[in-house]
């Protein structure tokens, strides 16, 4: 069981890893004297685990927190919370910048991504 959800962590980082490759180089930018680093592989398997950990640790927190706003508008300030998730992870990432739309625009392009991978994915339990 132990190795089931291992697999399926290691599948969601990759996934997530190349999310957030496609998300930074459409959405996003690098800041001056930092471009070399829109080729490392390192820095998008690196975002893709800060990703991970900021969605299992801190949206949990914050969807809790904003649970009054989220009932408000009908659950459409989930979008907000996601994209604030995205820039969580973008601030966290050095030489890495993204607009608030840019955030809006991921956040669509990673549920859109995830919905597709969960639907081939067959659930761990």
């Amino acid at each position: 069981m132990i190795k089931k959800q291992f697999a399926a962590f290691l599948i969601r980082w990759i996934v997530s890893s190349v999310a957030m490759y496609i998300c930074i180089n459409f959405f996003g930018g690098f800041k001056e004297g930092s471009e070399w680093m829109q080729t490392s592989f390192w820095l998008y398997l690196s975002a893709g685990l800060i990703f991970s950990l900021v969605n299992t640790v801190v949206k949990p927190i914050a969807t809790i927190f904003s649970l009054p706003l989220i009932f408000l508008t009908l659950g459409l300030f989930t979008l907000i919370l996601n994209a604030a998730m995205v820039g969580l992870t973008i601030l966290l990432i050095p030489g890495v910048t993204m607009s608030f739309w840019g955030a809006i625009g991921s956040c669509l392009v990673i549920s859109l991504i995830n919905f597709l991978v969960n639907i081939g994915m067959p659930s761990v339990k």
